[in-house]
């Protein structure tokens, strides 16, 4: 899967889009629309999306590079304030000296570009999406159906890939809400705090929003970088607490409530999948890594009946009808 990272990906990435746009084929053929209609319309939406994340990375990535060399007075004043201050605490040695003149703050914002650049790099094999986005959309009305007379001979794996579909879209929409109500409060703190471009930080929280555990460490890097060059250290420390009280308070005890079990993955589980999606596909694998763990739960635990136990070791959940029975008592000692 890693050789073909580079095809892997976009047809992953692919599929999640049109997974996510099915509620609206489907009321489109309820209101009884034409083939053509069926096919346009998703396919015009998920295209919008795609476009809009990769103007979004190129737009991060060219305002980094931008900024890069506007901000090296501000930060060698940054770094004569550091010695000063390590002076006064007994610590001016020549060595913390070179150890702060070797940070350049354009290295610090090239590595950020860097990961930006990984990102839009993955998108920009844009004809291949298209493709896929194209031929996807076309076969999904046939392929409904296709699993819906595979139940009778089927019916584990068929259920299997309804709730992978299901839960997809319940992730993406639960996550998607809650990143935007998580993008709002934080281009309105960067906007009070004078950060540099808060809408292009804001939008970029809301895509990182995707990333299990550390996206929110990746869309808090650049925006407090820049507070730190622009406005100090207040108002780094300012953009910290601010990303902190809005995004994980939401992300880590309001939305959970809502998704539920939708995901069926354990803390451990989502963090390892991570790991293991981001090592395999990159930058890419990261932004779909639980879509891709509930795929592959779907493929080779939940299409098992006898698997149930794994599924529950996943989602670490006990199975209803494996409740434990409480422990027979010692048998008395003569």
């Amino acid at each position: 899967m890693q050789a073909v990272s580079s095809i892997l990906g976009p047809v992953v990435l692919a599929l999640t889009l049109v997974i996510a746009v099915s509620p609206l084929r489907d009321w489109l053929r309820r209101r009884q629309a034409p083939g053509w209609v069926l096919v346009a319309i998703p396919l015009a939406v998920v295209l919008l999306v795609l476009l809009g994340m990769v103007a979004v990375f190129s737009l991060a990535a060219a305002q980094l590079a931008i900024l890069a060399p506007t901000y090296s007075d501000q930060f060698n004043q940054l770094v004569a304030d550091a010695q000063k201050m390590a002076a006064n605490l007994g610590y001016g040695s020549e060595q913390i000296n070179k150890a702060l003149q070797s940070f350049d703050p354009g290295k610090i914002i090239s590595l950020a570009q860097g990961v930006l650049s990984g990102l839009l790099g993955v998108l920009s094999s844009l004809f291949l999406i298209i493709v896929l986005l194209l031929a996807m959309s076309l076969d999904a009305p046939a392929l409904s159906q296709i699993l819906r007379a595979a139940r009778l001979d089927r019916p584990g794996l068929t259920t299997a890939l309804e709730s992978f579909t299901y839960k997809t879209r319940r992730y993406l929409i639960v996550s998607t809400i809650f990143g935007i109500i998580c993008s709002i409060l934080d281009i309105a703190a960067l906007a009070v705090l004078s950060v540099p471009l808060p809408l292009l930080w804001g939008t970029l929280a809301l895509i990182t929003n995707y990333i299990p555990n550390i996206g929110f460490i990746l869309g808090l890097v650049p925006p407090a970088l820049l507070g730190l060059l622009d406005g100090g250290v207040k108002t780094m420390v300012l953009v910290i607490v601010a990303y902190i009280a809005i995004n994980v308070v939401i992300q880590s005890f309001i939305q959970p409530k809502f998704l539920g079990d939708a995901v069926g993955l354990s803390t451990t589980a989502t963090f390892l999948s991570l790991i293991v999606w981001a090592w395999v596909l990159g930058p890419l694998g990261a932004l779909l890594a639980i879509p891709l763990s509930l795929l592959a739960r779907a493929l080779l635990i939940d299409s098992d009946p006898n698997a149930k136990w794994a599924a529950a070791l996943i989602s670490g959940e006990l199975p209803a009808s494996d409740a434990i029975a409480p422990a027979a008592p010692p048998p008395a000692t003569p």
